[in-house]
């Protein structure tokens, strides 16, 4: 029998059997105002279920799992023989089996299909982040595989497939498969054109023997991986299979697994290939052509990741504020908490908002969205996976000590938010890349403009801040060296004029006025306060019962 003083009183439930996806208003109402109508009850009916499992205290606990107990290389078996294996918990091959079989691998193959996928990478993400990188390599790998027809028609229904087999089998025994990625070694890192691992040809038309080191080699436990490496006529695209047809091993040596921050569930390692069979992908010396579909949709999950964690963070801010009493009474009733609170809502729903209008522009794929695509899906990367820590951050200190407890889950997410501005290309490669853009495609510039252009006239501080924009725009002088100050002034218009169109009057006139109109602070939560800060705050509350704050 427990003692009168360990009574627990004023703590928060846990946040737990509920719908991640029915809850979040900003992801529904972005999901049906760009889903088609006659196929939004069937979308909603499948992202609603995916919430509810992602909801559940038993994925919750899988999450927890996965990441109390991260993979362990075995180099070799019992006997000495070369395996290169990683083993998972098993909750690690819960969570990806569920994700697998929900169809988030798999965005090309269905109408809405990039919407779809991408509202469920947001709800089911936010139980755990580690597994998203082999479901968003895998779905990636499909339009750089095209560029090969026979490979794409080999190995693309074994990556769009809902089956999850986590065995190495001959890929032809494979009913579904994942794939990993191979692009940075460690003189070069982003410079991916520094490479030295070599390619040479095989008598076979379109096959090599590969020999080099990867310094990072994402999911080693793939099925195939997409590497660079250097042919004879230049840098050029492989696919690479971990198991060859006839059954055998490749030339696949884990050398180490990366002892990383956080994304702990996820296998990230060091490979070494030596005399190892890949197949050519696309025309030699045209690697980066040939992998950068792959980095751009690599880029749009990054954007969707970070949204999923702050989405996250602000659901258990706001649940445990609902709950918490402190100063005489509860802690979201409290103007100075309501503030932060707001300021914290209104970056998650900017976030969200922008992932599903990029993820919408590739099931769109006209010309104008592909234009809008190449500087959108930069702008959009640098700038919200930028957000993701700061928010990570002020969410956990919501919930005081209790917030920095490990049991609370806010260190696991505050420990994977700065993972996404580093994938794929870190703040500067993300900034240069939108200045290419800008300097040598002018139609992709046209397409951006257009996009804010819709919105004008609604708000007079963002028509204001476009004209800015555009200014800023017009002198090129010195741009690299304020590159950074360029790319984050259009990544909040993009905001803005996305949240002006769609968003409540409450939620898009708060983020103008601080985001565009100069009032606000330098920390979260210094909102004007004369602001409609409690209906964006129960806006964002993450289940109907919580308590609503007055």
């Amino acid at each position: 029998m427990a003692a009168p003083t360990h009574t627990v009183t004023n703590q928060a439930p846990p946040l737990v059997a509920y719908d991640v996806y029915a809850c979040d208003p900003a992801l529904t109402e972005g999901v049906a105002r760009h889903a088609a109508p006659e196929r939004f009850d069937e979308i909603t009916a499948e992202l609603s279920e995916l919430g509810r499992a992602a909801g559940s205290a038993q994925a919750q606990r899988w999450g927890e799992e996965a990441n109390a107990y991260p993979p362990v290389l075995r180099t070799h078996d019992r006997y000495g023989n070369r395996v290169d294996e990683v083993e998972f918990h098993p909750s690690w091959h819960r969570l990806l089996g569920h994700a697998v079989s929900a169809g988030l691998t798999d965005a090309w193959s269905r109408t809405d299909g990039h919407l779809r996928r991408t509202a469920g990478f947001i709800t089911w993400t936010q139980i755990e982040a580690g597994h998203g990188c082999p479901l968003s390599m895998t779905h990636a790998a499909v339009p750089t595989l095209r560029h090969e027809p026979s490979l794409a028609a080999e190995w693309e229904p074994r990556l769009a497939s809902r089956v999850y087999e986590p065995q190495l089998l001959a890929p032809g025994e494979k009913p579904g498969a994942l794939c990993g990625m191979g692009m940075t070694e460690k003189q070069g890192g982003s410079d991916v054109r520094a490479n030295t691992t070599r390619a040479e040809p095989l008598a076979e038309e379109g096959t090599y023997l590969l020999t080099g080191h990867k310094w990072f080699c994402s999911a080693p436990m793939s099925d195939a991986f997409l590497v660079l490496a250097q042919a004879p006529g230049g840098l050029t695209c492989f696919l690479l299979p971990r198991v060859l047809p006839d059954g055998t091993r490749n030339a696949f040596a884990i050398q180490r697994l990366k002892d990383k921050l956080g994304n702990r569930s996820n296998a990230s390692s060091e490979v070494e290939f030596s005399g190892t069979w890949a197949r050519r992908v696309g025309e030699e010396g045209r690697g980066v052509a040939t992998i950068i579909e792959m980095v751009a949709a690599t880029r749009l999950d990054c954007v969707s990741g970070s949204a999923a964690i702050m989405r996250q963070a602000v659901a258990q801010a706001i649940h445990h504020t609902a709950y918490r009493e402190a100063f005489g009474g509860r802690l979201i009733d409290k103007p100075l908490m309501r503030n932060v609170l707001a300021d914290l809502a209104l970056e998650s729903e900017a976030a969200t908002t922008t992932a599903l209008r990029l993820a919408a522009s590739y099931d769109g794929d006209s010309e104008h969205e592909r234009n809008l695509r190449r500087v959108a899906v930069p702008v959009a990367k640098y700038w919200v996976t930028k957000r993701c820590p700061a928010v990570a951050g002020e969410a956990l200190e919501c919930l005081g000590g209790n917030g920095y407890v490990e049991e609370s889950g806010m260190p696991r997410l505050f420990r994977e938010s700065p993972l996404n501005s580093i994938w794929e290309g870190s703040g500067n490669v993300q900034a240069l890349d939108v200045l290419r853009a800008l300097q040598r495609e002018p139609d992709a510039l046209g397409a951006f403009l257009g996009e804010l252009g819709l919105a004008r006239g609604a708000d007079h501080r963002l028509d204001a801040a476009i004209k800015d924009l555009l200014t800023e725009l017009a002198d090129l002088t010195g741009i690299e060296a304020r590159a950074r100050r360029v790319v984050e002034r259009m990544a909040l218009v993009l905001q803005g004029s996305l949240l002006v169109r769609f968003a409540p009057p409450q939620v898009s006139d708060a983020f103008c006025a601080s985001r565009l109109g100069g009032d606000w602070g330098t920390a979260f939560g210094t909102l004007p306060h004369t602001l409609d800060l409690a209906s964006i705050v129960n806006r964002a509350r993450p289940v109907p019962d919580c308590p609503a704050g007055s």
